[in-house]
């Protein structure tokens, strides 16, 4: 390898090739071959040992992450466990009063109890007395309270302030224990407590009797436990370091934290509602904090435990450090390398490109003159054999193109010939082709009108027939007509002969009623002669006497039958007056409608006459048409006769158009590739001109 350096740098070009040869220096350094191979092995190995790096502290910081979530989790479900054991103390506590059964008799006494007596009092040190005992052994316990349903304050025992001034019925914790109905209820820390004292949590249980179930003589139960007893447990859980350990409600509220400020106020951390269900579990929240959680079964709260994951990882930071100083070796290494393979491969080429430009601006007697056997130098003797090649291929290519020249010439003069008769033979083409066309344009416009004159006809022949079938319609009707209007004059007739009859009866009527005023005149006088005699009876019955009552009474019903019989005679003379006048208007109606029927009769005979002078009419009219459809099929036989022959004239005008615009076309084609040789001519000797003019740039000797 030393060797071939050595003669590279020596001897890397024949003395040919130095004469006239000019050196470049590259623009830009960024874009040379041995400046990208320097930045491929700086970039490969750096990049490589910086993922290597990375990879390895991401899986170590993973790794060590599971492993403290794991351990966090199971310490803090193991200080859950012993604070539901706590819990749970307390709650046996209040069971064991909820059974105690003389705790029961002493509560039911003093419900019924008056508070003024001795025994009340009595009853009430005693039960102090029980309340003391739980107070005082156990020191977490800072108050024992007992309320009536009411809300009202019964006794309380312990180390907080009384408030039997106040009533608790409306507070929430007092409601859910009543509601509870006996079971235990674990009430929320607050920062006063219950007794407004100090923080404190609290349990409280609805306490009734146990035999008899009923609720009229239960008692609230309230257990205030100080929370100190919950920070001493927290205290005593270590997950690590920057470590806080906290308990919260279900409604994520602080229940115990270090800051007893902090009680009754939102946590600081925030359990979703798919995390409150379950029982435990761990998270990284998005403070980059690793969240524990315990869900104690007792009292329903979390035990959290959460800090920073940085404070966990800390350890795997010494991976990454040393991932760095890796980096920094290998980058010197990668330098080191790349500027080795620049001097091995970047600077040979560098001159082999330098030479490479001499030969582009047309110098083809340059060499390279390489005589290593690696691929650089096999690289230069490529490039000397093909710059041999290129020379006599330009030498080879100065012949063939004066050969061509001279060929040019001959054939653009040849091609000028054909071009001049070959435009003649289209210009009378195109007068060919022009007269064909007229006539193909007459004869289709003559075809088009004897389409359109046999459309007309078909429809004259429809209208006709329609017309021919209209008046059959109309005779049909005009027949019907007449014979209607025949009988409508019989049954005319027949009116005019019962209106006749009508009149004479009705007159026979009124001489009738004519008759019966005679009839009820003779009446009239017989009734007036009747009571003529009933008055001389009377006032002969009178002379009488006594002897004459009976027949003054006779007399006097036949004068009260005389004067019904004139009031009948009179209404019958009103009916019959009313006959005479109603017979009079009727007689009176038939004379005005006598003339009017007169004029109907005549009227419809007219009718009569009119509709057989149609039907007369009508078939003449038929006989016309008949006539006037024969001409039209005449007509219509020769129009069809005359579009075939029109029809054969466009063929044969179209046939001959179509065939000169043939002609036409070639002879145009023709011309068309006449004038393009003649181009061609003419490029082919413009680029015999600039081959020669190009290849007399090159040096060939």
């Amino acid at each position: 390898m030393g060797d071939t350096n050595k003669t590279r740098d020596s001897k890397p070009f024949s003395s040919k090739a130095l004469k006239g040869m000019t050196q470049v220096r590259i623009a830009n350094p960024i874009k040379s071959v041995g400046m990208k191979l320097f930045l491929i092995f700086f970039i490969s190995i750096l990049a490589f040992v910086l993922v290597m790096g990375i990879f390895s502290y991401q899986v170590s910081k993973s790794v060590i992450q599971k492993k403290v979530a794991d351990t966090s989790e199971q310490t803090i479900k193991q200080a859950g466990q012993k604070l539901d054991f706590i819990y749970k103390t307390y709650e046996d506590t209040t069971l064991q009063m909820l059974l105690d059964k003389d705790m029961q008799d002493s509560l039911s006494q003093l419900a019924k109890m008056n508070t003024a007596t001795y025994e009340y009092l009595e009853l009430m040190r005693k039960l102090n007395d029980k309340l003391n005992v739980i107070v005082f052994g156990n020191n977490t316990i800072k108050t024992v309270q007992l309320y009536k349903t009411s809300g009202e304050l019964i006794t309380m025992s312990g180390s907080g302030t009384s408030q039997a001034d106040k009533n608790k019925s409306e507070e929430a914790w007092f409601k859910s224990v009543v509601e509870r109905n006996g079971g235990a209820v674990w009430l929320d820390s607050k920062e006063q407590g219950y007794s407004e004292s100090e923080s404190a949590f609290a349990i409280g249980r609805l306490l009734k009797s146990t035999t008899s179930g009923s609720s009229d003589l239960a008692t609230v139960l309230l257990i205030e436990i100080s929370s100190e007893i919950l920070n001493k447990e927290m205290d005593q859980i270590q997950l690590g370091d920057e470590s806080q350990i906290i308990i919260t409600s279900p409604g994520n509220k602080n229940i115990a934290v270090k800051d007893n400020v902090d009680i009754e106020k939102d946590a600081a951390i925030q359990l979703s509602a798919e995390q409150l269900g379950a029982e435990s579990g761990s998270f990284e929240n998005a403070q980059d904090q690793l969240v524990v959680y315990y869900k104690g079964p007792v009292s329903n709260w979390n035990l959290i435990g959460y800090m920073p994951v940085s404070s966990l990882v800390k350890d795997a930071k010494q991976i990454f450090n040393f991932t760095l100083i890796v980096a920094l070796i290998a980058a010197i290494i990668a330098v080191l390398i790349g500027l080795w393979m620049v001097r091995m491969i970047g600077k040979p080429l560098v001159n082999l490109r330098n030479l490479m430009q001499q030969g582009a601006k047309g110098n083809l007697t340059v060499r390279a003159g390489y005589k290593s056997q690696d691929e650089i130098g096999q690289l230069g003797e490529s490039f000397d054999t093909m710059m041999q090649q290129i020379t006599t291929l330009v030498q080879q290519t100065s012949l063939s193109a004066q050969q061509v020249l001279e060929t040019a010439a001959e054939l653009t003069n040849s091609s000028k010939t054909t071009a001049i008769a070959a435009r003649e033979i289209a210009i009378a083409t195109d007068e060919i082709s022009s007269g064909a066309a007229g006539l193909a344009t007459e004869s289709e416009k003559g075809n088009e009108l004897t389409h359109h004159i046999g459309m007309q006809m078909k429809h004259v022949i429809e209208a006709n027939l329609e017309m021919g079938t209209s008046a059959a319609d109309v005779q049909s009707s005009s027949e019907q007509g007449t014979k209607y209007m025949s009988e409508l004059i019989n049954k005319t007739n027949l009116t005019e002969d019962m209106m006749r009859s009508m009149v004479e009866k009705v007159d026979n009527l009124k001489e009738s009623t004519k008759s019966i005023r005679k009839i009820l005149d003779v009446l009239n006088n017989l009734t007036k002669q009747t009571n003529i005699l009933s008055l001389n009876a009377t006032i002969e019955a009178a002379r009488a006497g006594a002897a004459g009552k009976g027949f003054m009474v006779v007399a006097d019903e036949i004068r009260k039958l005389a004067d019904q019989s004139r009031q009948s005679i009179d209404v019958v003379g009103q009916i019959t007056e009313t006959i005479q006048g109603e017979i009079d208007q009727t007689v009176k109606v038939l004379s005005n409608a006598t003339p009017i029927f007169q004029e109907q009769i005549l009227s419809v005979k007219e009718a009569d006459i009119i509709f057989q002078q149609v039907a007369s009419h009508m078939g003449g009219f038929i006989e016309q048409l008949s006539a006037v459809s024969d001409s039209i099929s005449t007509l219509d036989q020769s129009q069809m006769v005359l579009s075939d022959a029109m029809t054969n004239v466009s063929a044969v005008a179209e046939e001959s158009l179509a065939t000169s615009e043939e002609v036409a076309s070639l002879s145009s084609e023709q011309l068309s590739i006449s004038e393009g040789l003649v181009k061609l001519s003419n490029k082919l000797e413009e680029l015999s001109d600039s081959l020669k003019t190009t290849l007399s740039k090159f040096r060939v000797e």
